[in-house]
């Protein structure tokens, strides 16, 4: 049995690329760090892999905050058969990122146990039996076949991988088109959830007299409440408006559209809705008039066009414009739906 260092601290090691991170990793390493004190978790990459190493090591800092993750990101021999000098090279990358001693190695396949001659520690191989019943379900979890499906797999990517593979689908468009209830009817389609339109409660709260501050403030609130719930998403997330609408509000409003409104992540598709739904004044309404809401309509579009944003028209009644949205938002998931 390993031995616990000279100061009385049991020391536990893995590594891995985690490209991406999975339920398989996230239960390794869970498990592992029940069983020690200090928990070293060493990311490796490549230059040319598919998600950079600085990302997942993002990553995994974020999931383990409690363990210390390390990053090898220079290129190395990935097999023995590479270099003749594959273990002296991966001793000395090891020892980089774990100077103590190592009282545990921790993996879930069979080069664990070399690795635990050459660097030290009691090979642990306590991924060969996590999750077996799961990975016979969907016929084996990798990472690997993550990356070709992921939403195939979506039940087994922790948060921010989740983030990293959802679509965001935004709904444009001016006053009065629809927009709140088609995103209601989206999301409740797609069993996801749905990012409601900040801009009107700071009306509701506050009054239509937006200056600078104002449609900052909704413009940032508005892309905030987005990325906070991409992780929470069911592969897709619907939102009601985000900031390039702010920032046609803003043009119209104030005269211009501040840079820190069209540098936020773009949506996958804006569906921009078509202004041939009536008109309805519920009180918080500011262009209604016909030749208002026609230059509203078009600088809303114009946003869309500077923006270089992927957009699909929506026109006709309710019906007609929610199978439209559908048939937009199944056009660009593809593959990814089956």
């Amino acid at each position: 049995m390993a031995q616990e260092g000279g100061d009385g601290v049991k020391r536990g090691f893995i590594l891995g690329k985690f490209l991406p991170p999975h339920a398989g990793h996230i239960s390794l390493i869970e498990a592992g760090r029940r069983l020690v004190d200090e928990l070293t978790i060493l990311v490796c990459s490549l230059p040319d892999d598919p998600i950079q190493g600085e990302q997942r090591v993002k990553w995994m800092e974020s999931l383990f905050p409690d363990c210390r993750v390390r990053w090898h990101g220079a290129p190395a021999p990935q097999t023995p058969e590479e270099n003749p000098h594959f273990w002296p090279i991966w001793r000395r990358i090891v020892r980089r990122a774990h100077p103590e001693p190592i009282d545990f190695l921790f993996a879930g396949e069979s080069y664990g146990n070399e690795l635990a001659r050459q660097v030290g520690g009691l090979f642990v191989p306590l991924g060969a039996r996590i999750l077996q019943a799961d990975q016979a379900a969907i016929g084996g979890l990798t990472a690997t076949a993550i990356r070709e499906q992921p939403w195939r797999y979506w039940d087994f990517l922790p948060a921010p991988v989740r983030d990293h593979y959802a679509f965001t689908i935004c709904l444009h468009g001016v006053e009065s088109v629809g927009k709140s209830m088609l995103a209601e009817r989206l999301a409740a389609h797609y069993s996801t959830v749905l990012v409601p339109e900040y801009g009107r409660i700071h009306c509701e709260t506050y009054g239509t007299d937006c200056r600078e501050q104002d449609l900052l403030l909704i413009g940032q609130s508005q892309q905030a409440m987005i990325e906070a719930a991409r992780p929470w998403c069911n592969r897709l997330l619907i939102a009601d408006t985000d900031a390039l609408m702010t920032a046609a509000w803003s043009q119209m409003m104030i005269g211009y559209a501040p840079d820190q409104l069209i540098c936020h992540r773009q949506a996958d598709l804006y569906l921009i809705l078509g202004t041939d739904a009536p008109f309805v004044d519920d009180g918080t309404r500011v262009y209604g008039e016909p030749g208002e809401r026609a230059r509203f309509d078009r600088v809303a579009r114009e946003v869309l066009t500077v923006a270089r944003a992927k957009r699909v028209e929506i026109w006709g009644d309710w019906d007609e414009r929610f199978d439209a949205a559908c048939r937009a938002i199944d056009d660009l998931c593809g593959a990814r739906l089956t």
